[in-house]
């Protein structure tokens, strides 16, 4: 009601936009009070908005360009991007009952009803299936390749990971998870009987490998796997090529092995990076120091995780260029030499040092800090580790065709060791020796390689078997490298008549082109000329037949190759630009190309400590579990690969940003 009106005339105001109405008892009623709430006032929140009433929006499109489109309100939609929305950023249930993203719901769209955390649960569940279904038509009469990997979730449950990878009609590479359960241990055959059950869930009967790490336990679920899938229909040569070992796991293996021996220097320049990252003061005097020096650098040092040498690596990579930095850095700060001094007060087990660096025990001492010496060595590491840095990247790799780079890297690997091996500097030469060793016991056996990675570059255009050849010549005898070459042509060429035997189309019979010559009417009495030319014609169309006559692989590798000097060659596009051209070997080249030579993504594949579920994931059922992992792998519009290098970079600039708002806040309290 409104305190300065005319009592004989009362008026009332509406609370939210002001407008004053009469409100005379029953002469005015309240019907044209309500009326305003509903349907006039623009600040109400009773007002009545017609749920069908659409906006036009501009909707954006591929390469930067946007449509006008006209959109309407759904609540169907708006709960299932919800549940979309759950399930690729990784959020808990009860996000949706949290203060912040209700006012922030309640702003963008007020007529969304926001669920409840158990609906949503359901609305994610519901999800997961709706896609799975559409998944498992994409299986139908698709060949695949399988991974495999484990995870530990807080709790101290095991979890198995199956992922399929295979290149559909269209020449696109593909990897689904297509499930993550809980094992009750790592033995071979309980790891075999899930992934049968799995392919048994999914409909799939068309395996081609199976990609896993080199534990012994998993040997044992291979002989498993071959042995319930040999009688399969769609079983390629009895399972010859089942068994793919992870090349990132062996480069892993390899790398460890040289720097076991190599530790220490690796531990004291490690100690201290985290003594200057321990606190801002400590970081703000290296700051100093490396301003001093007049070290031009974007990003300082980040600390390494030390189960991880991939980030070992490039700690050390940025640490070498601040030598001098902290070298200021000893003679200017007194804490930084009793940091190494000081007692740790680690209650372990005495004389045991931990992946930190520490000594474990009470009375031990932080190693450190790094001498001239130390620094030598790092640059050594440095300078050896960054080609097995770049050949894991290459190997773990889901973003694009790995299968035919393997070759190329194990030459490469396989050179450095032998150049390494023959340094004057006795570190590098011991180092090599140590990794040599380990190479060989998984690389230098034939029986212990799938030919599939061999098969795979001379499907490569580029390439061919004339590369293999040359390779092989450059690490071995003459003799043993044409042995070698002559095995990985047999392979291809059995996987040929393989594959042709099982092509329904490659069996319908053709007519000769010679027939279809001999059928045609030539006059007897033509002159003599006329003869001689349809006389060679006709031994034009013989050569012809005879070249047809010949096997897709040996036209294949009968042909020129293509250049090396194009960097944007798409593999995958040209097999399917010739497709038509060689229709079985085109189909072997599709299954080839999708092996994964590696388990893991990039973002895992240096890690020895395993993958470990957040503890939101580990409490929830396994089943749970299994939709919100399955689910956002299959919803993600596109694979997000994690750049540690990026990730470390990016903590200088929160930092920058940390200290404006410091110097703000600073300015603030003076004023």
């Amino acid at each position: 009601m409104m305190g300065d009106c005319d009592p004989n005339n009362p008026r009332a105001a509406c609370n939210y936009c002001g407008k004053d109405y009469g409100c005379r008892g029953k002469r005015d009623g309240t019907s044209n009070l309500w009326n305003h709430l509903y349907n006039q006032c623009a600040t109400s929140p009773y007002k009545v908005v017609d749920k069908k009433q659409k906006t036009l929006c501009f909707l954006k499109k591929e390469e930067g360009q946007s449509t006008l489109k006209a959109v309407g309100f759904s609540e169907k939609i708006a709960r299932n991007a919800l549940a979309k929305m759950i399930i690729v950023d990784e959020l808990p249930f009860r996000h949706v009952e949290k203060e912040g993203f209700k006012f922030f719901v309640e702003v963008l769209e007020p007529r969304f009803t926001i669920p409840c955390r158990t609906t949503v649960a359901r609305d994610c569940m519901n999800l997961y299936y709706e896609e799975k279904k559409k998944l498992k038509k994409a299986f139908q009469k698709q060949r695949v390749c399988l991974t495999t990997d484990t995870w530990t979730s807080i709790q101290n449950l095991n979890y198995m990971c199956l992922t399929a990878h295979w290149i559909d009609n269209d020449w696109n590479l593909h990897k689904r998870i297509l499930n993550f359960c809980i094992v009750p241990n790592h033995k071979g055959v309980t790891i075999g009987k899930h992934i049968e059950k799995c392919l048994q869930e999914w409909g799939i009967d068309r395996i081609f490998t199976v990609t896993l790490d080199n534990a012994s336990s998993n040997d044992i679920a291979i002989q498993y796997l071959k042995r319930k899938t040999k009688d399969w229909k769609t079983t390629i040569l009895d399972n010859e090529f089942l068994h793919m070992r992870c090349c990132a796991h062996i480069v892993n293996l390899i790398v460890c092995e040289g720097l076991k021996d190599q530790n220490e220097s690796v531990v004291k320049i490690r100690n201290a990076v985290r003594y200057v990252r321990s606190s801002p003061s400590r970081l703000q005097t290296f700051k100093n120091c490396v301003e001093r020096e007049k070290i031009p650098s974007k990003s300082l040092v980040c600390l390494d995780l030390p189960t991880r040498w991939n980030s070992t690596y490039m700690m050390l990579e940025a640490a070498v260029k601040f030598q001098n930095a902290f070298e200021r850095l000893q003679e200017e700060d007194s804490q930084f030499d009793s940091y190494f001094n000081d007692d740790d007060n680690d209650e372990n087990e005495v004389g045991v040092e931990d992946d930190n660096g520490r000594g474990r025990g009470r009375g031990r001492k932080n190693i450190g800090p790094p001498n001239v010496l130390d620094w030598g060595k790092a640059r050594i590491f440095v300078q050896f580790l960054k080609l097995f840095y770049k050949v894991t990247l290459r190997f773990s790799s889901s973003l694009y065709v790995t299968s035919n780079a393997f070759f190329h890297e194990l030459v490469l690997v396989q050179s450095k060791l032998l150049t390494l091996s023959r340094s004057e500097d006795n570190m590098l030469k011991n180092m090599a020796a140590s990794m040599r060793k380990k190479y060989d016991k998984y690389w230098e056996n034939i029986k212990n390689i799938n030919f599939l990675l061999y098969v795979a570059v001379v499907l490569d255009p580029r390439y061919k078997l004339r590369y293999i050849m040359f390779s092989f010549k450059q690490v071995y005898e003459k003799s043993k490298a044409e042995e070698l070459t002559a095995m990985v042509e047999a392979k291809l060429k059995k996987l040929y008549e393989h594959y042709l035997q099982k092509d329904t189309s490659a069996n319908i019979a053709k007519p000769s082109v010679s027939q279809t010559f001999e059928e045609m009417d030539v006059d007897d009495e033509e002159e003599d000329d006329s003869k001689s030319f349809a006389f060679q014609y006709k031994k034009h169309l013989e050569e012809a037949e005879s070249l047809e006559n010949k096997s897709e692989v040996d036209r294949f590798l009968t042909e020129n190759c293509e250049g090396l000097g194009n960097a944007e060659f798409d593999i995958l596009a040209w097999w399917k630009l010739n497709s038509h051209k060689y229709q079985i070997l085109s189909q072997i080249a599709r299954d080839v190309l999708a092996v994964p030579v590696s388990t893991v993504a990039s973002e895992s594949a240096f890690s020895t400590g395993g993958c470990v579920l957040d503890p939101f994931r580990s409490s929830l059922t396994p089943k749970m579990v299994e939709a919100l992992i399955c689910g956002q792998n299959w919803l993600r519009s596109s694979p997000i690969p994690i750049n540690l290098r990026e990730a470390m970079d990016d903590i200088e600039k929160y930092e920058e940003i940390e200290s404006e708002f410091a110097a703000l806040n600073i300015r603030d309290v003076e004023n």
